[in-house]
C-alpha cells in the first residue's frame, strides 16, 4: 500500500484530502508548489473554509509528528528535523513571530512556544520574558527561531544584537542558547552554522 501512495502524484494525494478538482486548482494557483499550498497562506481566494480547515489539520498533524521525536531524544542529533519543524510552524505568516524551543539537559524539547508577535518587518522581544519562561519550563537550553515574511533568510544586525542580549541574560540563570534560526519561505538559516553565536 505504501508503494502505491508513494507513486501517487501531488494532485492525487492532495485530492484524497480536499477533492481532485480543488487539489488541481490549489496546485495550479500555487504554481505547482505543494509547499506553498501547505505552508503558506492559501493561494486562491475561492478556497472553501472546509478545505482550509482540512489543509490546516493535515499541516498540524505533520508539525506535531516532527516535534515528537525531538521530545524523546536530543534535538541536535537531527538538525534537519528541527529545521522541518520550524519551517512547518513559521512559514506562511505575514507577520514576524519569535518562538523558543525550551530544552532539558539532554536537549530534548520540553516546550515549543510562540512568545512574541510583531509586524511585517519586526517584532519586539523582551529578554526578561524569555528568562521567566525558561525558568518556568525548567529549561537547561533554548533554541530561538523567528520568521522573515520578506522571504530573505539573512539575519539583520538587530537580530544579531538581540541574540547576544538574550544569550547574556540567559547565561545569568545557566540556560544555554544552542541556536537561533531565521525562517524565510522554505529557507532556514542557522546562527550556529554561520558562527554568529
Amino acid at each position: 500500500m505504501s508503494q502505491i501512495i508513494e507513486a501517487m502524484s501531488n494532485v492525487d494525494l492532495l485530492g484524497m484530502i480536499v477533492g481532485s478538482k480543488t487539489a488541481a486548482q490549489l496546485l495550479k494557483d500555487a504554481g505547482g508548489s505543494l509547499s506553498k499550498v501547505l505552508y503558506e497562506s492559501m493561494p486562491s481566494c475561492n478556497v472553501r473554509p472546509r478545505v482550509r480547515t482540512k489543509l490546516r489539520i493535515a499541516t498540524e498533524l505533520v508539525r506535531r509528528s516532527l516535534i515528537e521525536p525531538m521530545r524523546q531524544r536530543d534535538a541536535l542529533t537531527s538538525p534537519a528535523s528541527v529545521r522541518d519543524y520550524l519551517r512547518m510552524t513559521l512559514t506562511g505568516r505575514d507577520y514576524e513571530v519569535f518562538m523558543v524551543l525550551f530544552l532539558d539537559a539532554q536537549h530534548r524539547v520540553l516546550e515549543s512556544e510562540e512568545m512574541f508577535r510583531g509586524t511585517l518587518t519586526q517584532t519586539s522581544v523582551y529578554p526578561r520574558e524569555v528568562v521567566k519562561r525558561s525558568l518556568v519550563n525548567n529549561a537547561a537550553a533554548v533554541i530561538f527561531a523567528h520568521n522573515h515574511p520578506s522571504g530573505v533568510a539573512q539575519p539583520s544586525h538587530a537580530d544579531e544584537l538581540l541574540t547576544r542580549s538574550l544569550k547574556d541574560a540567559l547565561a545569568l540563570v545557566d540556560v544555554k542558547v544552542l541556536d537561533h534560526f531565521v525562517v524565510a519561505g522554505t529557507a532556514v538559516m542557522s546562527f550556529a552554522e554561520r558562527g554568529l553565536l
